[in-house]
């Protein structure tokens, strides 16, 4: 079905001149075009607006591009992403391809490039579903991950962002164990600096709402010395 608007692209790269020339060929071509110079500004606009695709640079102020994806995928965002990086390691290829949907290393053509947007825009209406549903139940309790709202065995409450995002993650990797440094990269960020003792104050909170017994978890398990683990 042919869109009504202007498919919109969100454009993060930090170099101006590059920028300002990505943006003008994505007009020529026919995409409604928002930019970002860096990597908080990326996730904003993300948070802010429904995009058809994003082109976003690795390399980028703030927040590198592959944490900008991350962040976004456990707020619930699935916009299909391009990655632009001037990595060429495979480790970076391959984080660049599990993290998002395509990848291209710097220099680039740029006819390669609009192809490679135009067909992210061609998918953006049959999207994967998310990893995570928006809806989960696991034994009497219930989180609606959208309306941030949690129903459990010690009642019901208003979730924050930062408890979504730690359930979205927990929840997708269940039955496997996420260390406590993941978690700081991807729900905190490398910029706040919180201590492990945080995700612990977290953690405590969640088996209080979900746990039976709290003092004997069967859904968030510490590792000892290494992480969290969440059970269905």
């Amino acid at each position: 079905m042919q869109k009504a608007t202007k498919p919109r692209v969100l454009l993060v790269e930090d170099e101006e001149g590059l920028r300002h020339t990505l943006r003008l060929n994505l007009e020529l071509e026919g995409y409604h075009v928002t930019t970002a110079a860096t990597g908080p500004e990326a996730l904003e606009r993300l948070r802010g607006a429904r995009f058809d695709a994003a082109v976003l640079d690795v390399m980028l102020p703030g927040m590198d591009g592959f944490t900008v994806c991350e962040k976004a995928r456990l707020e619930g965002d699935r916009t299909p992403v391009l990655f632009l990086t001037a990595r060429t390691a495979a480790a970076d290829r391959v984080r660049g391809l599990r993290t998002g949907d395509d990848h291209l290393g710097k220099p680039f053509d740029l006819e390669e490039l609009m192809l490679r947007v135009a067909k992210l825009v061609a998918r953006s209406d049959e999207r994967p579903p998310a990893a995570v549903p928006d809806k989960v139940r696991f034994g009497p309790n219930e989180v609606d991950l959208v309306a941030f709202e949690a129903r459990g065995v010690g009642g019901a409450r208003t979730l924050s962002q930062r408890e979504v995002m730690l359930l979205r993650l927990l929840i997708e990797h269940a039955g496997e164990v996420v260390s406590r440094e993941e978690i700081l990269h991807k729900v905190w960020g490398y910029d706040v600096f919180p201590t492990t003792r945080t995700i612990d104050n977290f953690i405590v909170a969640f088996r209080k709402l979900f746990e039976p017994d709290p003092r004997n978890p069967v859904h968030f398990l510490s590792i000892r010395g290494v992480g969290y683990k969440f059970m269905f």
